[in-house]
């Protein structure tokens, strides 16, 4: 079931509490389940709390910030998919945290491994939904995506075209 676009007067997206009902909503879908499920197996159990609906000035649907928890951007989100995929993708990238020894995500590789695996297993990347965003490229839109989201990291910026190029050679 699709829900209407929120009726708040210029406001953009949903309200904080819409927003926080559809985080909560979100915890049904089977991926954030079965995420929230591994996490708790690993040693980092997520409760209610790691999630939080904020209002974003840039134009982000999201982020997970270590040591805090996931964002879900409300000005940003208007169906329950919209929230379902951000928390999904968000939820993967608190996996690798969790995860990954090592993980260091001010190194561009590192980072631009985890979009990869995000984007992919969250279906942020799959064709039809890039399709739905208006780019109708045939070929290379994974490298676009994962170029898309490490610009969006000042860190990750100068250093995203040269791992781009050795990731369209794999």
């Amino acid at each position: 079931m699709e829900e209407e676009p929120s009726t708040t007067p210029g406001s953009g997206g949903r309200t904080l509490e819409e927003c926080e009902d559809m985080i909560r909503r979100s915890f049904r879908t089977p991926m954030v389940k079965f995420l929230r499920e591994h996490m708790e197996k690993a040693g980092c159990g997520v409760s209610e709390n790691f999630f939080k609906a904020v209002k974003c000035d840039k134009k982000i649907a999201g982020g997970y910030v270590r040591g805090e928890g996931i964002i879900v951007c409300s000005n940003h989100m208007n169906f329950q998919d919209d929230v379902n995929q951000v928390v999904t993708h968000e939820l993967i990238h608190a996996y690798d945290d969790c995860r990954a020894v090592n993980l260091d995500w001010a190194d561009c590789a590192h980072h631009a491994c985890s979009e990869i695996r995000a984007g992919h297993l969250s279906g942020d990347c799959h064709y039809k939904r890039e399709l739905l965003r208006g780019f109708m490229k045939l070929r290379g839109h994974e490298q676009m995506e994962v170029g898309v989201l490490l610009k969006r990291n000042p860190l990750e910026f100068s250093a995203a075209g040269h791992h781009l190029l050795s990731l369209k050679n794999m």
